[in-house]
Order: C-alpha cells, then sequence, then structure tokens
C-alpha cells in the first residue's frame, strides 16, 4: 500500500506522523534510535527533549504562547501531550521529559495507519516524503540533503548574531547611512563615544558565556564553529580589536559630520524593516549577558530581543533558495522539509513547523493543493519568513512578533500590541481553518 514517509521521530517528525495519519493517509516514520544513537540523545523514544524540558511561556501576549493557541487549534499532538505531562513552571508550558516523550511514542505505535521503522534512512526514498532529521542529521543524510539543494545551501552550524525588534530601537541615538555613502542608506549605525565604548568593551570582555557540549566540539575538542570567532573573542584580543573590525567607525560620519568612536550596524532582517540584526555580533554569551551588554550601547538601551545570539553545531539548510511558505521544495515538490533543518529555532517552531509540513503532504497524497497560511498567523509568517528571507545573511529564527505584518491601524502600548496581534492571528486562523475543514475526513 502506497503511503508518506517521514524521516526523523522528533517534535517535527512525530508532529508530521500524526497529521498525516489522522487524515487517512498511511505512514511510514523513520527513526534511527535507538539502534543507531546522536550524541546528545539517551533513549529511543520519539520527541525526545534533548535540552530544556520547557515549550516556553503559555501567554496570550507571548508570540510563543499565539504559536501554541494556533496549534491547538489545528489539532497538534504535541502540545496536546505537552499538556497532559506538564508540570508546574509558572506561565511557561514546561513538561515531564520521560513521560512526555513516552506518550508520544505509544500514541505513534497504536495508530494503525503509522509505521515506525527502526532504523538509518540513508537515502531520500521515492514517493511524499517529509524529511525532519533535526539539527544532528546523520551523516548519510546529509550527504543526501548537499545533493539535494547544492552543499553550499546546507550549513553544519549556527553562528548567529542577536536580532532586535525595529521598533524597540533609539533611532534619535544613530543614524542611517553606508559605508563611504556607497549604496543606499540600509544601515542603522549605532554610535558610541569614547567612554561608551570602553564601558561596553570590558562588560563584554567579562561577561558569563554559554558552555560547549559535547556534540559542538570537533574530534579534537574544538568548536565546530572555529571559523567564525564570537564578538566576545575578538574584544578579548584587545581594546581596540571590534574598532579595527565588526565595529570600525571607518567611512561614516553621523548627522554633525563626524566619525564616531566606535559603530555597531544594525542590518534589516525583513522587507518590513521590523527585525535588525547586530552585525558581526554572533556570540557565546548567556541570554541574560546579551541583553545586559548590548544594551549598554546608546541606541539599543532599551532593544526587544527577538532571538539571541547562538553558537552551536546544527545542520539546517537555506531554506529561502529551496523552500516554498507550505515547507515544500521548490524543484521537487514531492519533498517537504519539517523542523530545525528548514531554519525554525526553538521547540514549539520545529513542531509547528512537522504540523504544516504534514498536513501539506497528506494533501498532495490526497491530490489536493497544499496550504499557505494567513500571514496574520504566526506560524504563516514564520513560514513565509524562512521562505523569502534574505538567502546572503539566512540564519534560523524563532516565533517573534516582528515577523507578522503591521498591526494597521498601529496600537499603542507594548502589551496591548502584542494581544492586538494574538487576537488579529487565532481571527485569521479561526476563519481559514473552519474553510479547510469543510468536507474534510478529521480524525484525532
Amino acid at each position: 500500500m502506497a503511503a508518506v514517509t517521514v524521516i526523523g521521530g522528533g517534535l517535527a517528525g512525530s508532529e508530521a506522523a500524526w497529521q498525516i495519519a489522522r487524515r487517512g493517509v498511511p505512514v511510514r516514520l523513520y527513526e534511527m534510535r535507538p539502534v543507531v544513537m546522536t550524541p546528545a540523545h539517551e533513549t529511543g523514544d520519539l520527541a525526545e527533549l534533548v535540552c530544556s524540558n520547557s515549550l516556553g511561556s503559555s501567554l496570550d501576549s507571548t508570540a510563543g504562547g499565539l504559536l501554541k493557541r494556533e496549534l491547538e487549534l489545528m489539532g497538534s499532538l504535541i502540545i496536546k501531550v505537552a499538556e497532559q505531562t506538564k508540570v508546574p513552571a509558572g506561565s511557561a508550558l514546561a513538561v515531564d521529559r520521560k513521560l512526555f516523550a513516552q506518550e508520544v511514542t505509544r500514541r505513534l505505535e497504536e495508530h494503525p495507519l503509522i509505521e515506525i521503522i527502526r532504523e538509518e534512512c540513508q537515502a531520500i526514498p521515492p514517493g511524499i516524503v517529509v524529511i525532519a532529521t533535526g539539527p544532528l542529521t546523520s551523516p548519510s543524510m546529509s550527504c543526501a540533503l548537499q545533493k539535494l539543494t547544492k552543499a553550499e545551501n546546507l550549513y553544519f552550524y549556527d553562528a548567529a548574531a542577536p536580532i532586535v525588534l525595529g521598533e524597540s530601537i533609539r533611532y534619535d541615538l544613530g543614524f542611517w547611512g553606508a559605508r563611504y555613502g556607497k549604496g543606499s542608506a540600509d544601515y542603522f549605525n549605532c554610535p558610541m563615544t569614547k567612554e561608551e565604548y570602553l564601558t561596553f568593551w570590558q562588560a563584554l570582555t567579562t561577561a558569563e558565556v554559554a558552555p560547549l557540549h559535547g556534540h559542538e566540539l570537533d574530534a579534537e575538542g574544538f568548536p565546530v564553529f572555529e571559523g567564525c570567532l564570537p564578538v566576545e573573542v575578538i574584544a578579548r584580543r584587545g581594546e581596540d580589536a571590534l574598532r579595527y573590525g565588526p565595529f570600525r567607525p571607518v567611512g561614516l560620519v553621523d548627522v554633525a559630520g563626524k566619525r564616531p568612536y566606535a559603530v555597531l550596524q544594525l542590518r534589516r532582517e525583513n522587507t518590513e524593516a521590523t527585525l535588525f540584526n547586530l552585525v558581526g555580533c554572533q556570540t557565546r554569551l548567556k541570554w541574560g549577558e546579551q541583553k545586559r551588554v548590548f544594551r549598554l550601547i546608546p541606541a539599543l538601551q532599551e532593544a526587544e530581543f527577538v532571538r539571541y545570539g547562538v553558537m552551536h553545531r546544527n545542520t539546517f539548510i537555506n531554506s529561502p533558495t529551496v523552500l516554498e511558505p507550505s515547507f515544500q521544495f521548490r524543484q521537487e515538490p514531492r519533498l517537504f522539509l519539517a523542523g530545525q533543518i528548514t531554519g525554525v529555532e526553538g521547540y514549539v517552531e520545529s513542531t509547528a513547523s512537522g504540523l504544516l509540513a504534514g498536513l501539506n503532504a497528506a494533501r498532495l497524497f490526497l491530490g489536493q493543493e497544499p496550504l499557505t497560511l494567513p500571514r496574520e498567523t504566526m506560524l504563516g509568517s514564520l513560514a513565509h519568513y524562512i521562505a523569502t528571507a534574505s538567502p546572503e545573511n539566512f540564519q534560523p529564527m524563532n516565533a517573534n512578533f516582528g515577523i507578522l505584518p503591521p498591526l494597521e491601524p498601529p496600537v499603542r502600548g507594548k502589551k496591548e500590541r502584542k494581544l492586538a496581534y494574538t487576537q488579529r492571528a487565532l481571527e485569521a486562523l479561526t476563519g481559514f481553518w473552519r474553510t479547510v475543514q469543510e468536507g474534510s475526513p478529521w480524525r484525532s
């Protein structure tokens, strides 16, 4: 009997398999564990959480909370099991990770349309396939992805700078401009005086960094990202190291026509200019330290961080070059990708991509058109982002209000604005989802 193949039994793959099967379509789910283990996993259970046991905030005023509401509305297995196995964690959704993984495994094993194959899938099989192999993709599958996406579109480490919300930047304390006036003024420049720079430099060089894990080191114990130095490492080489590197002021003049002592440049992260990347600031600082240190730069003193800088072992593709917002490959529509390998960042984001990829794989199997969710929804905007972001600077992204289309008319007040985004998203998804379900044989 024909079936859809899902490769990978993490959060994304488990969710994808469930969504396919609940639409009456047979699934072959490949999971190489426990036959072949990864450096990070400890069991052979599906949907094993390898880092934190928290799936983030459930508040409606947070991007993560909104995404959970959307997944719940669309019938997510992962969110349902998380609610059943949750442990006290304030406003966050945290789970008993052992019970959580065991329950997801039980649900999938007992589903009559899901066949779980405990072996490594070393090549992409024929037919409709969802690839959800995660950031620790095996070498053989990495090679298959390299052939599929071209080698230059596959990354084996994640060296990303922080991203801040555009509306939180103090534009009155900086200026727009390109170095030496070449090209259009696409960068926002955050100038610093000597005193401000030295305060920042001192804090940067003494801040706490996140520890490296074993799977983030090569065979000789060196970081897998040694070719891309963290900003704090550059800073420790000397007081002026940053001023001759990513913070160099040459070719830049402020509104008074003077060259600043040092400059941090911000680059637009999306076409709407609601998100900005801190250029050259890939970092291993702990997240709380990143907020404290970078807020010492005057123009960023009120900055809201939608994604913190990270440097760790990862495998992800340059999605804007190969994926559609449906999580389909442009050149080979029978193939779908899901999870962190697509460039979404986080447990719930990975789950969400698996849900949409699985849903669309099932629709393709049934002769229906794949769905693209409304941009007003968090998942719709996340899928839109990974498919349309700048390929030259693409980095993994998590759920945040900055990727949503601006509110019309604008809403004043930070909390009120976030709640307005949530209300708009849920209204858009409810109407869209009602239309999708009409005449469809839904299964729980």
